[in-house]
């Protein structure tokens, strides 16, 4: 559990204190009040900090023991996280930010790339700079670069939290395609609004 709750003898939570396992091939929601560290989970299973007690295991192996390289791998190859605040490049266009990743990643071709972008409405934003695009528009860029890589488990940090229930069922439907066709987990989180039309493996109360 992360380091600043250690004091709070009264915190309920099914993650913290707990032993809790991920499954590829599962979906699952992560319920959350805000401050109750939903980012930072995200966060410790990506391997951005460390400030907790408990151990986190992939594959039995403790993750305190990777270094920078590994750590590289595995979110180039293994793990997906779609940031709650983006963490894009306001200067580039929206197809410049996908296509940074794409080209370390080698991952998918640009017809399935525009596809994607036509599904969620924003075909005619691919040269837009991205810092001219509502935050809405730049969830699903967010998400379409979060797609371009190969994954065991994406983790998508409040995906939706300005979008409308049509584009936040298109996302949905888009990145469990993705996972489907992958064999890979989803961990999605919320704080109230969430995809809908998924159909989750268990709801976890943080």
């Amino acid at each position: 559990m992360p380091a600043v709750f250690a004091g709070n003898k009264c915190l309920t939570s099914d993650v913290w204190r707990h032993d809790i396992a991920f499954d590829k091939g599962r979906t699952y929601l992560v319920e959350a009040a805000s401050g109750t560290g939903k980012s930072t989970m995200c966060s410790y299973i990506i391997g951005y900090r460390n400030d907790y007690s408990g151990r986190i295991l992939f594959d039995g192996e403790d993750i305190r023991s990777y270094g920078d390289a590994r750590w590289a791998e595995i979110r180039k190859r293994s793990i997906s996280l779609l940031f709650q605040e983006l963490r894009l490049f306001p200067e580039l266009t929206a197809w410049e930010n996908i296509a940074i990743k794409n080209q370390l990643t080698g991952h998918k071709q640009d017809a399935e790339i525009r596809g994607w972008f036509e599904r969620l409405g924003i075909e005619d934003k691919t040269d837009c700079r991205l810092g001219l695009m509502s935050y809405g528009q730049q969830q699903r860029v967010a998400m379409i670069r979060a797609l371009v890589q190969p994954f065991d488990f994406i983790v998508a940090d409040e995906p939706i939290s300005h979008l409308d229930e049509d584009n936040s069922c298109i996302m949905a439907d888009i990145m469990h395609e993705e996972a489907v066709k992958q064999g890979a987990g989803m961990i999605v989180t919320s704080i109230g609004k969430h995809m809908s039309n998924l159909k989750y493996d268990y709801i976890i109360k943080l």
